[in-house]
């Protein structure tokens, strides 16, 4: 692979000998032949042919997602409440946002409303641009109010348009990602062929539409392009200027529009951390990032009103703990290869111990515990003790945040990606631990990032960068299903710049001795384009029957039970229930709530354990007293809770109840242990009040 080698310093005398040779220089450069000009059109060409395709290829991209949608719900003829039903959970939440700042008769009094917001909790005044990642939904509703469009488009379509448009972007910054690590945009088109074949494994946006995730992974694409580009060396001062802007802002529109950005971020951070210490990245572009993502994440915290789940973030702590080490470690780079790996693993070791300090101090003083429940749960998961701890069992007990099923690689393997992904990933893995070896064995390396002998292989920054990026994506997707999403799309990418990588083919016909630059150019090219001929074939009229199914949205039972609240309950009733089902009732029917899905707020899991007593083994006196310091005038109960059979036994929502109360030891240990729990007999007296009439849900005045 190529070498990068360190800007060198020019000294006034060596201009002034060079200048004469500078001069003839041109001379020659004025002579040269119509060969150099024919290059020049061809780049241009390419240029062009390749953005064209890339912005055609995002569009028919979002246009597919959309039309999906529309041919599942029959979108744009059900009625408005079967619409806002559609969004389900969390992503109902979010949207109801978006409708209260419409539907405010001011911007100021629709932006008063959200920062003095007493509806989405009961007894409790809350600013939720200080608690959520809304802004996105802030934003939308102001372009919508000021663009001349009411007439013309429906204020839920230009919702979900923007989505769907976000979508286009997502893939066209795969495709110049690709792109920019093979050197040309055919790389670009497979991986976007790929991400659209594997729909199923890379995005859920078509029935997931206001998710956060979809809103911020358009733009963590953006961002991983241009530290891709940034990572080149030899830039422009000015093209790097113009990178690192670019950064800047993806970085910082990620961190607006996700809660869990700090930990997407943290992950990123850690592979700079590595690349840094092993010689594969110059630090001084190392320390801009790290620079970049504190910078983005503390203009997000003065934004959402200082909160103090972003200042006592991981990544903040980690991020300073490698500055402060670095000023204590300052000859870290010399002296020999045993030397070096006791001065790396001892660098190591500094910046955990900092990190930990810094996060524990920094918590300590802010009073945090906001992020609590997610360490709870990852020292469950990993099996480091088994907990009564409701919220670590109620992750534990979701299928989304377990392991990634096994049958996702035949689903990746049916479309060739997972094959070629290994194949590629070998390849690189083996040359990045011989530069590695290469760079800790020599003691001059830091003197010049990446410079190898003549015949020694060697790994470009941005493929390095590429290459420990979907490693620790990889892990984390293995570990948690619900996080596969950032890993398979940067597979898509990784995988088909491999096979239009010429390092990479160089590399392997070189190891069978079948070294030749025509052999190069024929498999970077050749290999590729069968197999985009094989997935037309085999995934076009799959395609065209998923376009032509046309469905319908159907729910009567929470379209009549929205009704009837609209019709038979005052305007500011309070709602008890189930965090999934009341965000539908917070948007079709505006009352106010007990409970909602936004998690990320300890005072809110007590209340949601507190109202979730109505389906426990408590006495009604007690489970009463609980609702009613909430407010709550209307309990919902769901028979799909009642009865449930979606979960195993020891995992329903009645059995993590009685476990964190302590009314069946053993079975608590059974479910963190195994995930399964041993049987059980009928519920006493103190069971849940749920009807015996079968219909998804029930409602009853609660006074």
């Amino acid at each position: 692979m190529m070498s990068i080698r360190q800007r060198r310093e020019i000294r006034a005398t060596e201009v002034s000998e060079d200048f004469p040779a500078q001069e003839e220089n041109v001379k020659l450069e004025n002579k040269l032949p119509s060969g150099c000009t024919s290059r020049r059109l061809w780049k241009i060409l390419s240029l062009t042919i390749g953005g064209t395709i890339a912005l055609c290829i995002g569009l028919l991209t979002s246009v597919y997602l959309a039309t999906l949608h529309e041919n599942d719900l029959w979108f744009s003829n059900i009625k408005e409440v079967e619409r806002e039903i559609s969004f389900r959970t969390e992503c109902g939440l979010y949207y109801s946002y978006y409708k209260q700042m419409l539907q405010a008769p001011t911007l100021v009094q629709g932006f008063h409303g959200l920062i003095y917001d007493n509806k989405t909790e009961s007894m409790k005044t809350i600013n939720l641009l200080q608690r959520m990642n809304i802004y996105q939904e802030v934003f939308l509703s102001i372009l919508y109010r000021v663009l001349p469009i009411q007439k013309y488009l429906e204020p839920v379509y230009f919702y979900i348009y923007t989505l769907f448009g976000l979508q286009a972007i997502y893939v066209t910054a795969l495709y110049i990602t690709s792109w920019l690590l093979s050197g040309t945009w055919l790389s670009g088109l497979l991986a976007a062929f790929w991400y659209v074949t594997n729909r199923i494994d890379t995005t859920r946006v078509e029935f997931t539409i206001p998710l956060r995730e979809n809103w911020a992974l358009p733009f963590f694409a953006i961002q991983i392009a241009a530290i891709t580009y940034f990572l080149r060396p030899n830039l422009q001062p000015l093209s790097a200027r113009l990178t690192l802007l670019a950064i800047f802002i993806s970085t910082f529109l990620f961190s607006l529009t996700w809660q869990f950005n700090q930990f997407m971020m943290l992950m990123q951070a850690l592979v700079l951390f590595t690349l840094d210490s092993l010689d594969m990245l110059p630090a001084v572009k190392a320390t801009w990032l790290y620079g970049i993502q504190i910078t983005s994440l503390l203009l997000v915290c003065i934004l959402q009103f200082f909160n103090s789940m972003i200042l006592g973030s991981l990544l903040i702590s980690f991020n300073l703990s490698v500055f402060i080490a670095r000023k204590l470690q300052k000859n870290l780079k010399t002296g020999s290869f045993l030397n070096r790996l006791g001065k790396l693993l001892l660098h190591l070791f500094m910046v955990l111990c900092l990190t930990l300090f810094l996060n524990n101090i920094i918590k300590k003083i802010l009073n945090l515990k906001s992020d609590e429940h997610i360490f709870k749960f990852l020292k469950a998961k990993f099996g480091l003790g088994a907990t009564r701890d409701f919220d670590a069992n109620l992750y534990l007990c979701e299928e989304a945040f377990g392991l990634l099923p096994f049958n996702t690689f035949g689903r990746l393997s049916d479309t060739l990606l997972f094959y070629a992904y290994v194949f590629v990933l070998s390849i690189t893995v083996t040359v990045a631990f011989v530069v590695a070896f290469h760079n800790l064995s020599d003691s001059t390396s830091q003197q010049s990032v990446g410079k190898t002998e003549k015949g020694t292989v060697n790994l470009k920054p941005e493929t390095a960068y590429n290459l420990i990026h979907t490693i620790l994506f990889g892990f984390l997707a293995l570990s948690t299903m619900r996080m596969k999403y950032l890993w398979t799309s940067h597979m898509c990418v990784f995988a088909s710049f491999g096979l239009c990588s010429p390092e990479i083919w160089e590399l392997l016909l070189k190891s069978v001795h079948l070294y030749n630059p025509k052999r190069i150019c024929i498999m970077r090219y050749s290999v590729p384009i069968l197999i985009l001929l094989y997935l037309c074939y085999k995934f076009w009229p799959g395609m065209m029957d998923e376009l032509s199914e046309l469905r319908e949205f159907y729910d009567p039972d929470t379209v009549e039970l929205m009704n009837w609240i609209n019709s038979n309950t005052p305007r500011k009733a309070v709602f008890a229930g189930s965090m999934q089902l009341l965000a539908g009732v917070k948007l079709c029917t505006g009352r106010t709530l007990t409970n909602h899905p936004h998690y990320e707020d300890s005072s809110l899991r007590e209340r949601t354990r507190a109202v979730y007593q109505i389906y426990a083994k408590r006495a009604p006196e007690e489970v009463h007293a609980l609702l009613r310091s909430f407010g709550t005038d209307y309990v919902i109960l769901e028979d799909s809770i009642c009865y449930e059979q979606r979960h195993h036994r020891g995992c329903r929502l009645r059995d993590l109840l009685d476990i964190a109360n302590g009314h069946n030891a053993s079975l608590g240990t059974l479910v963190t242990a195994t995930g399964a729990g041993q049987g059980r007999g009928e519920r006493g007296a103190l069971g849940p009040p749920c009807h015996t009439k079968q219909s998804s849900s029930a409602f009853s005045s609660f006074v």
